[in-house]
């Protein structure tokens, strides 16, 4: 029987390896969701045969990826928008679809061979897009493994993508109200900083944004005395 482990820090993965184990039951599944546990000696008593990794925000250790198959899910048409913060930075863009590519993890960041793309929606909060996101993966994952799928390299002039910093999660500046709308739905997913604008003596957050035909958003706000 194979051993397959599924490495994910947020909690909506949880459901995703529920999921595997229904759907490809003659094999054994194991979530690691914390990274003191992501260990070489813990993976060796394991012995999975591939590493999923549908979501984590740390590097994968050289010692890992050269012992074990990681196969780490991007939202992104690589080669285009490798790097952090692909969702956001996805939006900033204007994209209103992407697809989520199945890479061999290797050395250099989102540069591995690609098992396969599936399409995807970009509408909704992040964390609707997220969830959306981890039925896709659960659906590429049964392929892989179902298929026993080899990767192939990429192919293209890659275009690369910056991680985002808390600071850029600030609205003062925007003056358009879509850009607006898609500001607030795009960080309002869990883990992520918030809009937010301040002044000397409360921070405002918000969340759950609505776009209205007579370009009107309706949010809740979360005030925070600084």
């Amino acid at each position: 029987m194979n051993n397959f482990v599924v490495l994910s820090e947020k909690t909506w993965n949880t459901r995703l390896v529920e999921n595997l184990k229904k759907n490809i039951p003659d094999a054994q599944w194991l979530l690691i969701n914390n990274k003191s546990d992501f260990l070489l000696e813990n993976l060796k008593k394991i012995n999975p045969s591939k590493i999923f990794i549908p979501h984590w925000s740390y590097i994968i250790p050289a010692e890992i990826f050269s012992s074990f198959e990681c196969i780490v899910f991007h939202m992104t048409d690589l080669p285009y928008g490798r790097g952090g913060s692909p969702l956001q930075n996805l939006i900033v863009r204007g994209h209103k679809k992407t697809k989520v590519s199945a890479l061999k993890v290797v050395k250099e960041l989102d540069a591995g061979p690609i098992y396969l793309k599936q399409e995807l929606d970009l509408y909704g909060t992040a964390e609707e897009i997220f969830i959306r996101t981890n039925e896709t993966i659960e659906e590429m994952i049964v392929k892989i493994v179902s298929n026993n799928l080899s990767p192939i390299e990429q192919e293209g002039e890659p275009v690369f993508f910056k991680r985002r910093k808390p600071a850029m999660s600030e609205i003062a500046q925007i003056d358009e109200i879509g850009k607006l709308y898609d500001h607030i739905r795009m960080l309002d997913a869990e883990g992520y900083p918030k809009a937010y604008f301040e002044n000397d003596h409360f921070k405002f957050e918000f969340t759950r944004a609505s776009l209205k035909s007579n370009n009107t958003i309706l949010a809740d706000v979360r005030i925070i005395k600084k």
